[in-house]
């Protein structure tokens, strides 16, 4: 089995944006980053309460 190559990602992102749109990506990515901050936090065994968001 191969690797993926430079073209099979492009292909990969085109069809991502085509279904998430431009707007959910971050999002999507935010709430990805917090899921693995999490996971490692918790195998750690860390009780650490996030820092406090700003408000708008």
């Amino acid at each position: 089995m191969r690797s993926l190559g430079g073209p099979e990602i492009v292909v990969i992102a085109v069809v991502f944006l085509l279904l998430f749109g431009g707007a959910k990506i971050p999002s999507l990515a935010k709430g990805l980053g917090e899921g693995i901050r999490n996971f490692k936090n918790s195998m750690k065994g860390e009780d650490e309460t996030p820092p406090k968001q700003k408000t708008k």
